[in-house]
């Protein structure tokens, strides 16, 4: 997609903004970096116009080297031509700036919280299968998010690592905007978005998790597992070490919710789509 036409306005377009994200792997073309700025790489005050193949992304770093000389032109054009994270395949690693004694994590506004009661306590909200796909570790006033999402064919798109964030170049779209970071299958079809909040707090506000052909469905103000029309809201967990358990675990883990015999790959969540809707109108 191109526009060679002048305008007069520095802002580009959403629709080249996301094409020029998905070319070049949605981080800095020269280090990957997930933290990143648009950059005409013909010089908009020359140009003035927005041409997709023209823009590139970089990192704030990499942007005011660009901009003061310091990083060739040449060297940014190269970089375009092959991004760091398409040669990688995944995302340069990310720390995540998460601390503190207390935890909170919200999930379609359901919240689990913690409290450091000695090195290794743990908190996991969310499970599929004996996979922590939400999880915390607290100790010694360290707070370690792990987090991993999947997507409909079972392939993990996103890993949050002792605080360490990157993803996979399979998504549609990925961006981290201020503190939030959306993931998209499609135009308009979010897998997830999650809201850090640090130094302790985290918010999945929207999304699907997705595990094992177990669905998750995550609303603003509630939970619905399709599977079985299992609707959750405005519940709270406090030094739980398990919140939402779905399926088998070898290990046994207490939770506020387990549910171990769910049926799976369904295919058709109209009538749990239809329970929820009820559920929603009978909420005062």
């Amino acid at each position: 997609m191109t526009d060679d036409t002048q305008c007069t306005s520095r802002n580009i377009p959403l629709p080249l903004q996301r094409e020029i994200r998905q070319r070049c792997g949605f981080g800095c073309v020269v280090c990957g970096l997930p933290l990143y700025e648009y950059e005409h790489m013909e010089e908009w005050a020359q140009v003035k116009r927005h041409v997709a193949d023209e823009i590139t992304l970089l990192c704030d770093r990499h942007h005011r080297e660009k901009t003061g000389g310091l990083l060739p032109k040449e060297v940014v054009r190269q970089a375009n031509a092959n991004p760091f994270n398409l040669r990688e395949g995944v995302s340069k690693p990310y720390d995540l700036h998460f601390a503190g004694k207390h935890a909170e994590v919200v999930i379609g506004g359901n919240s689990f919280t913690c409290e450091d009661r000695g090195y290794g306590t743990v908190m996991v909200p969310i499970s599929i299968d004996g996979v922590a796909l939400v999880g915390l570790i607290l100790g010694d006033g360290h707070l370690l998010l792990n987090f991993v999402a999947f997507d409909e064919c079972n392939v993990p798109v996103l890993h949050i690592k002792n605080n360490q964030l990157f993803y996979s170049m399979s998504p549609w779209d990925v961006q981290l905007v201020g503190t939030t970071l959306t993931l998209r299958e499609a135009h308009r079809k979010i897998l997830l978005e999650i809201e850090f909040a640090p130094p302790n707090k985290v918010v999945v506000t929207r999304g699907r998790f997705l595990r094992n052909g177990v669905e998750v469905l995550v609303r603003p103000d509630n939970i619905l597992v399709t599977n079985n029309s299992t609707y959750i809201s405005g519940c709270h967990a406090h030094n739980c070490h398990g919140g939402l358990i779905l399926g088998h675990h070898e290990r046994p883990m207490g939770g506020f919710m387990a549910i171990q015999g769910i049926p799976r790959y369904l295919g058709d969540r109209r009538e749990a789509l239809k329970f929820e809707k009820e559920c929603q109108e009978g909420a005062p």
